[in-house]
Formats: C-alpha cells, sequence, structure tokens
C-alpha cells in the first residue's frame, strides 16, 4: 500500500501493481436475510449479520472504477441493511441485475454494504478520462444509468438512480470499491483518510435538503428548525444554517448535544430530553396536540415570537407531527430518511389552511454533491466524524449507530492501518483544526444521538 497511498506515485506505477483476485469486505449473506424474522427492530443487532469475508474483486467496465478503499463510515442505510429493514437489500440487487449488462454482477450471493468513502483510484474502464490511478477521492453515493431523459433535469429524478452499496452491490466498507466514474470527487487535501470517508453521503443529503432549490431553498434570515442537530445528518445542517445566514433552532437530546451546537455557533437550542416533550402521549397512545403547541410556544420564545420558515426533518414519525405545526404560514417541512419510522402522522388542518408544503428530499445529485465537497475543501463546512472503528470491528459500529449511542459520524477504517493518515495540506489544515476535531470522541460522546 506504500506505493498507492504517496502523493507522488505516478499514475504509471500505480496502474502496474497487480489487484488482488480477492478483498476483504463487510457483508451480509443472503442465506440469512431472515434472521431477524420475528424479532423487533429495536433489537435486532447489526452485529450478527455484518460479516467480514474475502469477495472475488470486480473488474471496472466501461464508465466504472475500482478505488482502494481507505476509509469508510456507518450510515443509517448500512444499518438498515444489517437489520433487514424494512426490506432485505438483496430484493435491491436481484431487480438491478434483471436490467441486464453489467448490473448482472451485482447479484451476489453476499452484499458488500457502505455508501462512503475515501480512497485512492487503481484502475479505471473504458471511457473514463476525468479521473486516474493514484488520484486522492472520495465517492458520493448516487450511483445513477442516466439513460432516462427523465434524469437530465434532475440526476435524483432518474428511474433509474439508486444508492451505492445499499441498492448496489461492491459498497465502501471494504479494502476494494466498484463505484461509477460520476460518483467520484475529489478529497479535501486538509482531511484525514477517516475524516474525508464520512461526510460524502449526509453532507451531500443536507445540501440539497436545505441549501439546493431542489429542497427547501434556504434563505438569509430564515428561522430553521432543525431536529437531531447534532447528529451526522444534522450537524452538517446546523453548519449550513450558519454559513448561509439562518437562524438555526438546535433540537437536540442531551447537554453534552447542546453544547456540541453552542460550539458550532448555534444559540436558540432545545433540548428535548431536559423539557420531557411527549408527542405521543395521547388518547390510547396517539399524538398530543398540546405538546405540539408547548413546543411551539419555546421555538417562539428562542426566535422572537416568529415561526420557523424551515423544518429540516429526519426523525420521520416520532416528531413529524410536531414539524408541521411548529412551521410557519406557508413554511417547508423538508424530510428524508425517517430513522424513528416511516409512517407519518399530523394534523392537514395545519398543512392545508396554512398553505404550508412538505418537500420529499433523497441524498442529491452530482452537482449538489460536488458543491457541498467544494465547502468542505474550502473549509467552509466541516466533518462531524466523532469515533473511528477498524474494519474488523465494523459490525460494533453499526451498533453503537443502530443505538444511536454516538454523536455525529462514526467512521470506518479499511485500508489505512491508522487514524491520522492522508494529510497532504497540513498548513490549511491547522487552521481548521479545532472545528474538525469538535465531533471527537470525549466525555459524554456516547450519549443518544440527538
Amino acid at each position: 500500500m506504500e506505493a498507492v497511498e504517496s502523493p507522488e506515485a505516478a499514475p504509471e506505477d500505480v496502474e502496474s501493481l497487480s489487484v488482488p483476485e480477492f478483498y476483504r469486505a463487510a457483508v451480509l449473506l443472503k442465506d440469512e436475510q431472515h434472521m431477524f424474522d420475528g424479532v423487533r427492530v429495536a433489537n435486532r443487532n447489526p452485529a450478527k449479520s455484518l460479516h467480514l469475508a474475502e469477495v472475488p474483486t470486480p473488474m471496472p467496465g466501461p464508465g466504472e472504477v475500482l478505488v482502494a478503499a481507505m476509509a469508510s463510515s456507518v450510515n443509517y442505510n448500512t444499518v438498515w441493511s444489517a437489520i433487514f429493514e424494512p426490506v432485505p437489500t438483496f430484493a435491491f440487487l436481484e431487480r438491478y441485475a434483471r436490467t441486464g449488462g453489467l448490473a448482472t454482477r451485482h447479484d451476489q450471493p453476499y452484499h458488500v454494504v457502505g455508501s462512503d468513502l475515501s480512497g485512492i483510484v487503481l484502475r479505471t474502464g473504458p471511457g473514463v478520462r476525468r479521473w486516474r490511478p493514484g488520484q486522492r477521492v472520495v465517492a458520493h453515493c448516487l450511483s445513477v444509468e442516466l439513460e432516462d431523459p427523465a434524469g437530465h433535469d434532475d440526476s435524483m429524478l432518474d428511474p433509474q438512480q439508486r444508492i451505492w452499496g445499499f441498492e448496489t452491490n461492491f459498497g465502501g466498507l471494504a479494502e476494494l470499491a466498484l463505484v461509477k466514474a460520476n460518483q467520484l470527487m475529489p478529497k479535501p487535501p486538509h482531511l484525514t483518510w477517516e475524516e474525508a470517508a464520512v461526510s460524502g453521503l449526509v453532507n451531500s443529503t443536507a445540501y440539497r435538503q436545505l441549501v439546493s432549490r431542489n429542497g427547501a431553498n434556504m434563505r438569509q434570515g430564515d428561522n430553521v428548525l432543525i431536529w437531531g442537530a447534532a447528529s451526522g445528518l444534522g450537524s452538517y445542517a446546523t453548519q449550513y444554517a450558519l454559513a448561509g445566514g439562518a437562524f438555526p433552532i438546535c433540537v437536540v437530546s442531551s447537554p453534552r448535544k447542546a453544547e456540541i451546537c453552542r460550539e458550532m455557533g448555534a444559540e436558540a437550542i432545545i433540548d428535548r430530553s431536559a423539557e420531557d416533550y411527549r408527542f405521543w402521549s395521547g388518547e390510547e397512545g396517539g399524538q398530543n396536540p398540546r405538546e405540539w403547541r408547548r413546543f411551539g410556544q419555546r421555538v417562539r420564545e428562542l426566535t422572537g415570537g416568529e415561526d420557523v420558515d424551515i423544518v429540516f426533518e429526519h426523525p420521520g414519525r416520532d416528531t413529524f407531527g410536531a414539524s408541521v405545526y411548529v412551521a410557519r404560514r406557508g413554511g417547508t417541512i423538508v424530510t428524508c430518511a425517517s430513522t424513528t419510522g416511516y409512517l407519518h402522522e399530523f394534523d392537514n388542518r395545519y398543512l392545508w389552511m396554512h398553505v404550508k408544503r412538505i418537500i420529499g428530499s433523497h441524498f442529491a445529485n452530482y452537482y449538489e454533491a460536488w458543491r457541498a465537497n467544494r465547502l468542505i475543501m474550502r473549509g467552509r463546512i466541516h466533518p462531524s466524524l466523532s469515533q473511528t472503528y477498524p474494519l474488523e470491528q465494523v459490525g460494533l459500529a453499526a451498533e453503537v449507530v443502530h443505538g444511536n449511542r454516538h454523536l455525529g459520524k462514526v467512521g470506518v477504517l479499511c485500508l489505512a492501518d491508522k487514524e491520522g493518515m492522508g494529510v497532504d495540506a497540513p498548513e490549511f489544515r491547522t487552521r481548521h483544526e479545532a472545528q474538525i476535531n469538535r465531533f471527537r470522541k470525549r466525555p459524554g460522546s456516547t450519549d443518544a444521538a440527538g
């Protein structure tokens, strides 16, 4: 790996290296996809289903790139994959394979998961011109064919768009990864491998959801309510609100997470554990509108009497009724993920009679992902890495995320031998060291996610 890792390595030197026939990867097994049937989602343990195994190396076809993965990260889609919720991902792989051509390779008795990556280009397939062996890259997770006209205004509308490492095989939690060339972006040179690896999915998602015209189209001065503001996704949303001149109202679940938000520059913070909001405490276990009103009053106390222009939604079922209620007349609720449940309930009177909008937002297109990565390159947005695990402990890392026992993002070392490697711009890094290390594990950092 020394020859590959060297920033001075010439493309021909890297290309001359032999590629192993097999590589180590975090995999799910098709034979085990029903192992949690009958077990409550909260009690399913991803450490039991995620295995470290050697699998055959896929060589890149037209428009594809083989990357030596130095680091990756655990996202909620990794957890969903590992607990086979809401459906086993092998159904996605089989459906993709039926489209024919190179896609048939994705239907395997194993699924290499992982939707983030930082690494080094090893091989490029026919037709790839922008990238060459030896380049240091990060990958976003949109895998798209772009053969349908619907995808050419916004590739997220392409009927063949998929999330790499979730709806496709050969993901990033491995020593090697297979991606499409248009998934790659330059690695921020001031970051380590593990720091660079954690932002691709959540940073791009937050950018589209909050900043892009395809999302909430946030403006200066907007009041933005951010649920889980110290979580992986929420921490990037908080940074975007602050960087864009908006006023974030950060909802968290512990004093430690409130402290993190203050360190990012937020002033308006609601610790829902301390204030004990019970949105689902109504009759027969239903929602409690009185708690929505109490929450709304607290929000207005923090905004000087104003309702919020945008609600940044990702918890889903637990919070969605309150989100619809507290948005201002004509305001926007932009939603993705639904980490507490997909079946949302809300009082439609507060939506329809107050002409509010709900916008569904799913990851990002290449242009949005590139712009989001550019902001990290320039030190305007920073990774929220809190802790890192070796690839051998990927099951434990996924278990930590499933149990919400983390701040920010959880990284995984793949080919990188240890933390702290891969920095090519040390002087620029020094200027941003405090912000880069803000989420690093310290006392209190294993609280439940915000």
